[in-house]
C-alpha cells in the first residue's frame, strides 16, 4: 500500500497544532499539581463551566466584554475553591484533596446543567472553518488560531514562572512547602493564585475546544486526553506539558493514517494511552518529571 507523503506531512502538522491545545489543557493539571501535589480532577469541569459562561454572556455582550466577565467568574471561583475546599484540608492526606477535586468536578457539572441545561451550544469567535493551502498542504485556520493562542499563553506562563517574583514564589511552594513557609511565602495565597491561573487556562481551553467541538458536556472528556500528555511529559513539568502535548497530538494523527487502515480505524482515540503505557514502563516519571525516591 502506497502513501501520499504530502498528506502524511499535512496530518503531522495538524497533529502538532492540536497537540499545543492538548498542552494547554495539561498545563491546568500541572499548575495545580505543582502547587498542592494533587491531581485536579475538576479541570475538565472548569473548562466546561467557562465555555458555557462565555456562550451565555456573549448572547448580550460583545466578545471582549464576555471574556472579561468570564475571567472574573473563573477568578472568583478559584477564590471560593481555595477558601472553602482547600483551607479546611491543609495538612490532610493528598487523597483527601484528590477526592475533593472529584466532588468539585461533579458539583460544577451539576451547576452547569441546572443553569444552561444539557443541549449543546455553538460558540462563534469569528474564526472560519476554511483552510490555507500551503504548497498542497491544507492547514485549518481554526487549528492555526488555536495553536497560536495556546502557544502565546504557554509562553506567557513559562515567562511568568521563570522571571517574575510571584512566579518564583509559586515555584518555591511547589518544590518544598515547608521551606517556602519558612522564608515567608504564604501557602494559601500561592494556592489561590495558582487556582486563578488554572481558571484562566480553563477559559482558554473552553474557548478553543468549545469553538472546535461545540459547548457540550463531552468537553469534560477532553481533559482525559491530558492524562497521556502528563504521563509522557511529567506531572510536575510545564515544559513537559508542552512537549507531551506535541507528542500526543502528532502521534495520534500519524497512528490513524499509518496504522488505521490495518486495524479498521479508530486507533486515534486510544493510541495516546498505549503510548502512555509504554512510557510508564520505560520512564515512569515522564520525559521531564522529577524522580522522587521514597525511603521506607
Amino acid at each position: 500500500m502506497s502513501f501520499n507523503w504530502l498528506f502524511v506531512l499535512e496530518v503531522t502538522i495538524t497533529g502538532l497544532l492540536v497537540g499545543l491545545m492538548y498542552s494547554l489543557i495539561a498545563l491546568g493539571f500541572v499548575l495545580i499539581y505543582k502547587a498542592s501535589g494533587i491531581f485536579n480532577f475538576a479541570q475538565g469541569a472548569m473548562t466546561l463551566f467557562a465555555a458555557f459562561a462565555l456562550v451565555s454572556l456573549s448572547a448580550f455582550l460583545s466578545l471582549g466584554f464576555s471574556l472579561v466577565g468570564v475571567l472574573v467568574i473563573m477568578v472568583a471561583l478559584a477564590y471560593v475553591v481555595e477558601r472553602v475546599m482547600l483551607r479546611p484540608l491543609v495538612a490532610r492526606p493528598a487523597l483527601a484533596l484528590f477526592m475533593a477535586t472529584i466532588g468539585l468536578g461533579f458539583f460544577l457539572e451539576g451547576v452547569a446543567q441546572a443553569i444552561w441545561g444539557t443541549q449543546p451550544r455553538g460558540l462563534d469567535i469569528g474564526i472560519t472553518e476554511t483552510s490555507y493551502d500551503l504548497g498542497g498542504i491544507l492547514i485549518s485556520k481554526m487549528d492555526l488560531f488555536g495553536a497560536g493562542l495556546s502557544g502565546v499563553l504557554l509562553f506567557c506562563l513559562v515567562w511568568f514562572f521563570q522571571k517574575t517574583r510571584t512566579g518564583r514564589a509559586l515555584r518555591a511552594v511547589s518544590d518544598d512547602h515547608e521551606a517556602a513557609l519558612s522564608v515567608g511565602i504564604p501557602l494559601r495565597s500561592a494556592w489561590a493564585i495558582t487556582w486563578a491561573i488554572a481558571g484562566l487556562v480553563a477559559l482558554a481551553a473552553g474557548i478553543l475546544w468549545g469553538t472546535r467541538l461545540g459547548v457540550q458536556f463531552s468537553l469534560t472528556l477532553i481533559a482525559l486526553k491530558a492524562l497521556p500528555v502528563l504521563i509522557i511529559g511529567g506531572f510536575d513539568s510545564v515544559p513537559g506539558a508542552i512537549i507531551g502535548g506535541l507528542i500526543v497530538g502528532s502521534s495520534e494523527s500519524l497512528a490513524e493514517v499509518l496504522l488505521g487502515p490495518y486495524v479498521g480505524g479508530g486507533i486515534k482515540d486510544f493510541s495516546p494511552y498505549l503510548l502512555a503505557v509504554v512510557f510508564l514502563w520505560a520512564r515512569p516519571y515522564g520525559l521531564f518529571g522529577r524522580e522522587i525516591i521514597e525511603r521506607v
